[in-house]
């Protein structure tokens, strides 16, 4: 209890000074405070303790962090290291009560405010290169000052520690573990998928970049044009989210070949799990990948707060397996470990091609229809976290009456009632032909499971944005919709929406414009929805 409770009063602290509308640095001094005299008044022989630390960083910067250390660590004994850089936007108090309880296990453990947040010097880079040299530098710093051992590292994160994190592993072999929680892998495909700006979140991120932080010109550059949807910059704003995604370095991961753990949220909304899940596939070391109910960190944060939590606890067997080499029988287990929106047990996997193995749905879209853009017909993908934390904790997802859509703004097909369960599992697929009157556009799929009263709720959704079509002229699309895990009652039918304007999304119909989603006989449309095996 008094770790648990240390950690509250130290986030208490920060979220009270925040309020009060103190700067950074101030807010970040009273959590730390708080936490540094809590620590000295609940400690003991057998508990670690945090010591604050200014270390260098690349470019002759200062990155403020904490260390701990095993209680009645021994001289001249040495221990594996961990280092947790923080997430976009939090100090490094995040991880105090992993940290703490990683010591107490046995393990130096580093973390630190990420460049430009906070203390931290800098500016953010928004894991560019001086992000994962700061890692290194870390790394350097902690086997000079601490009893860390150089052969046992370990790195890992949640958010922005995470995608940090999968790059860092690329460029220093000394990297051997790496627990990657609610990351990225690709940015692009995270939020630019489907050639659709997702606006809620990058504005939060940016907003939240403003708020705690000091976003660098080229931060603030491309900020502005992709909100600002600048066509002529985005050659220029994808080869920047090239250079920060670590699906661009793969065989660099791979020829280090560190220990790989992955874990997201099905309703993520900012960073999807579709990117995590391809990235999986691609490495070739020892993988582990999971995926819960609920959105952006949220599968991790009781954890944060020092509470029982099944992501840190397999966290902390991945670090024990890989980092002292303790045979904990995680590298034996399936290596795919999902937990459906349903809330009912995990499901092992051998790959992620093994889930939905029971073979797919197909619902033939042979029902040609026209809409009119810019008029939201109330489906939507609902709002960035609030809509994913109330389907994790009531199984609450957004919602929609199918039968009251306007059609004149809403494509709706349905299936039949189904005399059994579906067990929805892995990616959704969209495959149809759409005619524009315009030569750009932005429409929105979405999956919804439909009780007897008509009333849908959401399954998966996803954008699509085209540029420089011919108006007129028919083209054929192929649209990837989130992956997910969801089990719909018998009884029920799924239905097939797409409109043209979603709050989550930026979209580019001009005004006036329309969309014809027909059906050739050369080349049919429908949607394939992948099952578990009954």
């Amino acid at each position: 209890m008094p770790r648990t409770t240390s950690t509250a009063a130290a986030v208490a602290a920060l979220l009270a000074a925040a309020a009060l509308g103190l700067a950074p640095h101030q807010a970040q001094a009273a959590a730390m405070d708080a936490a540094t005299t809590h620590a000295s008044d609940t400690s003991s022989a057998s508990t670690s303790e945090p010591r604050f630390h200014d270390i260098p960083g690349s470019g002759g910067i200062t990155l403020k962090g904490n260390v701990f250390t095993p209680a009645g660590a021994q001289s001249g004994r040495s221990y594996p290291l961990i280092v947790l850089p923080t997430s976009w936007g939090l100090p490094q108090i995040e991880y105090i009560a992993q940290a703490r309880q990683l010591a107490d296990s046995g393990y130096v453990v580093v973390s630190y405010t990420s460049r430009g947040f906070w203390l931290s010097g800098g500016r953010i880079e928004v894991a560019g290169p001086p992000d994962v040299a700061d890692v290194s530098a870390v790394i350097d710093w902690a086997l000079a000052n601490t009893p860390a051992d150089a052969q046992h590292i370990g790195l890992g994160g949640v958010s922005y520690g995470a995608g940090i994190s999968l790059l860092a592993s690329a460029h220093d072999p000394r990297i051997k573990a790496v627990v990657a929680l609610s990351g990225w892998a690709d940015i692009i495909d995270s939020i630019y998928s489907g050639r659709t700006q997702h606006l809620q979140a990058a504005a939060l991120l940016g907003g939240a970049g403003y708020l705690t932080g000091r976003p660098g010109p080229e931060l603030q550059g491309i900020l502005g044009d992709f909100l600002g949807s600048r066509l002529d910059r985005e050659p220029q704003m994808i080869e920047w989210g090239k250079a920060r995604s670590a699906a661009y370095q793969v065989d660099r991961i791979n020829a280090n070949g560190p220990a790989v753990m992955m874990g997201n949220a099905w309703g993520d909304t900012i960073f999807p799990p579709n990117q995590y899940a391809d990235f999986f596939e691609k490495l070739t070391g020892p993988k582990r990948l999971e995926f819960r109910p609920g959105d952006h960190a949220t599968a991790e944060a009781t954890g944060l707060l020092g509470l029982p939590n099944d992501t840190w606890t397999n966290a902390h067997r991945w670090f024990d397996r890989y980092l002292k080499g303790e045979r904990n029988g995680v590298d034996s287990e399936a290596p795919v470990q999902i937990k459906p929106r349903s809330d009912s047990g995990y499901e092992g996997y051998a790959d992620w091609k093994s889930v939905g193995s029971g073979g797919s749905e197909k619902l033939a879209l042979s029902d040609s229809e026209h809409v009119w853009a810019n008029v939201d017909s109330g489906a939507d993908g609902g709002i960035v976290f609030l809509s994913s934390v109330l389907d994790q904790l009531a199984q609450a997802p957004p919602v929609a009456s199918i039968p009251l859509l306007p059609r004149a703004f809403a494509a709706v097909w349905q299936s039949q009632r189904y005399d059994a369960d579906r067990r929805v599992r892995g990616t959704v697929k969209l495959h149809t032909t759409v005619t524009p009157t315009a030569g750009d556009g932005t429409f929105v799929a979405y999956l919804y499971d439909v009780g007897p009263l008509g009333v849908g709720k959401l399954v998966t959704n996803a954008p699509y944005t085209f540029h420089g079509k011919t108006p007129g002229q028919a083209f054929g699309v192929d649209l990837d919709l989130f992956s997910t895990a969801y089990d719909m009652p018998a009884g029920h039918r799924l239905a097939v929406v797409v409109d043209t304007v979603d709050p989550l999304y930026i979209e580019h119909n001009p005004a006036g414009a329309q969309l014809t989603f027909s059906s050739p006989r050369t080349d049919p449309s429908y949607v394939s929805v992948p099952l578990r095996e009954q």
